[in-house]
C-alpha cells in the first residue's frame, strides 16, 4: 500500500512532474524530522522550487518515513508537518502537488510497518503511484534527491533526468551511476534544466 497525502485532482493531460526527496533535499536532514520548529531549509530549497514551477514543472514529494514504523512519530504528525509545508509554498505560488511517503522498513520498524514493501526508496512504487494517480509524463520528468536510492528509484520508475544533490551539507557528495547529474542544491539543480 502507498500512503500519500493528495493537494491535486488528477489532470486532465499529462504532466511534468518535478519529483523532490524532502530530507536532504528540502529541509536540512536532522534525522526523523516531524515538526515544524525542527525544519530548517536547505539553502536554495524554497528559490530551487519556484525555479522548477517557472519552467513548468508540477512538485511533488516522494520521501522515506521510517520515523513513522520505527515509533518516532505519527502518520498524524507528518501529515500536520505536510500541510504546513505545503502552506508555505503555496504563499509562494509553488504548491506541492502531493506528498507520498513509505512508513516501512524492512527490519527496523513495529508492525504493521515491519515489511518489504514495494514503495520504500530504491523502490519506483511511490512514483508508479503518483504516475496514476496525478498522470504524470515521467518521459518528461525529472527527480531530484540526496541518495543513491532516490536515484535508483527515479531510474527504475523510467526518469530520465535524475540530478544527485550535495545535501545539506553535512553528507559527503558522493557521485552515483544512476544520476545523470549532480548540483549543490535543489536551486543549482533547477537552474541546470
Amino acid at each position: 500500500m502507498v500512503y500519500k497525502f493528495l493537494f491535486s485532482r488528477k489532470a486532465p493531460a499529462p504532466i511534468k512532474a518535478a519529483f523532490l526527496d524532502r530530507d536532504g533535499v528540502i529541509n536540512i536532514d536532522y534525522a526523523y524530522v516531524s515538526k515544524k520548529e525542527h525544519f530548517d531549509f536547505v539553502e536554495g530549497a524554497l528559490e530551487g522550487i519556484r525555479v522548477l514551477v517557472e519552467k513548468g514543472y508540477a512538485p511533488v514529494l516522494i520521501t522515506n518515513q521510517s520515523g513513522i514504523g520505527r515509533g518516532k512519530y505519527t502518520v498524524f504528525e507528518f501529515k500536520k508537518l505536510c500541510c504546513w509545508l505545503e502552506g508555505v509554498l503555496a504563499k509562494q505560488n509553488t504548491p506541492l502537488l502531493a506528498v507520498y511517503f513509505c512508513p516501512h522498513h524492512p527490519e527496523k520498524a513495529f508492525a504493521p510497518y515491519l515489511q518489504e514493501c514495494s514503495c520504500r526508496k530504491p523502490a519506483p512504487g511511490m512514483l508508479l503511484a503518483a504516475q496514476e494517480d496525478l498522470n504524470i509524463n515521467m518521459t518528461q520528468s525529472i527527480f531530484i534527491g540526496d541518495k543513491n536510492s532516490d536515484m535508483t528509484a527515479a531510474m527504475r520508475a523510467d526518469i530520465p533526468t535524475r540530478i544527485l544533490v550535495q545535501s545539506d551539507g553535512f553528507k559527503p557528495f558522493d557521485k552515483q551511476d544512476c544520476c545523470t547529474q549532480t548540483a549543490k542544491n535543489l536551486l543549482e539543480a533547477a537552474e541546470q534544466l
